[in-house]
């Protein structure tokens, strides 16, 4: 009698092997271990079959979970259950001042769909007004200040209802759709046109059965569905009704940064029109990842729609600002000087700096729907703490046939490596011994590096009356007794710059050792001291405060025109923390790399130099 069929296989192999141990019982099938045997094949079938429902059933089985679904379709599925509606595309917007020339009249309309041309990397997109714009001139002038003109092609999708099709849906098929821009419109009939506007529901609490609001969902194939009420939850649809959506269809962030643009076609039918440029195209992304989806669903889940938080409004803004790279929340009362019923934000964008005043004012309008009534969001821009760093490497030239050069090269690529994968982003520490490990693995010929590490910030300079600045470092300098290292100008020392009343010298800044910062000058190669009580410096909180200094002119900064003046100080560690807004990056443009063969004498050690690892 046939045994139990061992069932702890799933691969083809081991499904064929258990299959013949269980023949291997009965006498009835004796060629089933004769490959090429119609037995053989047989089984081969069946191995094959249970394989494939093996498979099945396993990615049947994964699909069932977020955190485990492969389709986009399975964790936008899940993620709605959670509340969550996954990001579309989003375009982006340029802020443009359009004074036209040639206009008359009243008023002045920019028509929704008024384009404007840009190019980027010589591929030529078309930006569009979103929503009428009117105005009236000023003084003669038709001036449209502050209009943001979004990348894309505007789409029209008109639905007819009928409340007796259960299977009718007002889909936004296109995947390439920005939800963000859509506008619904219900007219009452094709013999009416009254037309309500429909808008997006974000709070349950406010909806009524009149509420003219309409819901949105992630659906397959990455589209979205708009939904309306049914009666209780807003107001429901009537057969005859005509539904209009309305929105943008863009090319995602392949036009981001574009910062020059003309006139397509006319504006309010005139042609003749002068463009500047406010703040250049940004916030342009392709649709959410699954693996994004996955990640924000639970967190958003969390919530609960409100924001009270830190981690609160950091899962919120990265919802509503698809552009971010990272995020960093934290209470009014962690400042330096607490400020209580504050929520400070700041954000890291994927381009350029920092964001637009139009992306700030946009992110904190929709914040007010989840925040607390007694907290005010404020958005902080992100603050760079650069690294100049000085790494002396040595290799054992009997090891490798790679001269210097070429190991630099390599050394140099590890630290831009480096740079942007460990460092740029909020929280992220810049680690002494980990940069080491990086650069000794670089190649197997080099046998040690030392590397020193400085810092600098830096401040624009006021060139119209005296102006007292103050820089946080947030990481204490290197003093080690008082007076330290003061002949020489202690552990500060800046770019030059020219102040009032002196037009000939160039001053620079420097400290004593002892907490004050003193402006100097340098004549016939000697520090002269103009204000040796400048400023003062707080080597244990690392804050630079220089008090009424008059700059007329900035010199010039690594070789280019700059208005800000770098102030350099050497750490009290090598590993520098970053701390609330503060982003650690390091300096590659000031960064020395010398690479040289080692000379050491293994019998003598005679002869051998060694490198300091002190940071002055």
């Amino acid at each position: 009698m046939a045994k139990r069929l061992s069932v702890s296989e799933l691969d083809f192999d081991g499904i064929k092997d258990n299959l013949k141990t269980f023949l291997k019982q009965q006498d009835q099938f004796t060629d089933y271990d004769f490959e090429g045997s119609t037995m053989a094949t047989l089984l081969d079938v069946l191995a094959y079959n249970t394989h494939y429902n093996a498979v099945y059933a396993n990615v049947l089985a994964n699909e069932m979970f977020i955190d485990s679904a492969d389709l986009r379709n399975s964790v936008v599925s899940h993620a709605k259950h959670l509340g969550y509606t996954a990001r579309s595309a989003t375009a982006p917007y340029a802020d443009l001042t359009v004074v036209v020339n040639d206009a008359t009249g009243a008023t002045l309309t920019a028509a929704q769909g008024t384009i404007f041309q840009t190019t980027v990397d010589g591929t030529t997109y078309n930006y569009l007004v979103k929503e009428d714009t009117t105005i009236t001139p000023v003084s003669g002038v038709y001036t449209f200040s502050n209009l943001n003109v979004y990348e894309g092609t505007l789409v029209n999708n008109k639905y007819t209802v009928d409340t007796t099709n259960a299977d009718q849906r007002f889909l936004i098929k296109n995947a390439l759709a920005d939800t963000t821009t859509l506008q619904v419109k219900v007219q009452n009939s094709s013999t009416d046109s009254t037309t309500t506007t429909y808008t997006l529901a974000s709070d349950l609490a406010d909806v009524t059965s009149t509420s003219t609001v309409y819901y949105l969902e992630a659906t397959e194939d990455s589209q979205y569905e708009v939904i309306f009420g049914d009666g209780v939850l807003g107001k429901a649809l009537s057969t005859g009704n005509i539904v209009t959506l309305t929105y943008i269809v863009t090319n995602g962030n392949e036009s981001n940064g574009a910062s020059s643009f003309s006139l397509s076609g006319t504006l309010g039918g005139f042609s003749d029109v002068s463009i500047t440029v406010n703040s250049a195209s940004a916030n342009g992304s392709a649709a959410e990842t699954a693996d994004s989806i996955r990640f924000n669903a639970p967190k958003t889940y969390t919530t609960q729609n409100r924001a009270v938080t830190a981690k609160d409004y950091e899962s919120k803004v990265k919802s509503l600002y698809s552009n971010a790279k990272s995020v960093q929340v934290w209470g009014g009362e962690d400042n330096s000087t607490p400020v209580y019923g504050r929520v400070y934000i700041s954000i890291n964008p994927v381009a350029g700096a920092t964001l637009t005043s139009a992306n700030k004012t946009n992110i904190i309008t929709q914040l007010k729907d989840f925040n607390v009534a007694s907290i005010t969001p404020i958005i902080e821009d992100p603050e760079t703490t650069s690294l100049q760093l000085t790494t002396t490497v040595r290799y054992d030239a009997k090891q490798t046939t790679k001269n210097a050069d070429s190991i630099k090269s390599l050394v140099t690529a590890a630290i831009t490596t480096y740079n942007d994968t460990n460092l740029t982003e909020f929280d992220q520490v810049f680690r002494h011994s980990k940069f080491i490990e990086t650069i000794n693995k670089v190649d197997p010929s080099i046998l040690s590096n030392i590397t020193t590490v400085k810092m600098h910030k830096s401040f624009t300079a006021t060139t119209t009356a005296s102006t007292t600045y103050t820089l946080n470092y947030n990481n204490a300098f290197y003093n080690p007794h008082s007076g330290h290292n003061s002949t020489a100008g202690g552990v500060l020392e800046t770019t030059s710059f020219k102040v009032n009343g002196d037009t000939t010298n160039d001053y620079y800044l420097d400290d004593d050792g002892e907490g004050n910062v003193r402006l100097y000058y340098i004549a016939a190669g000697v520090r002269t001291y103009a204000n040796e009580t400048q400023g003062t410096i707080d080597y244990t909180a690392g804050t630079i405060t220089i008090n009424s200094l008059f700059v007329t002119s900035v010199g010039n900064v690594d070789g280019a025109t700059s208005t800000a003046i770098r102030c350099t100080v050497i750490p009290n560690s090598v590993d520098v923390v970053p701390v609330r807004n503060q982003l650690i990056s390091i300096d590659e443009v000031n960064t020395n790399v010398t690479v040289t063969a080692d000379d050491y004498d293994t019998t003598t050690g005679i002869g051998y130099t060694t490198a300091t690892s002190y940071a002055s």
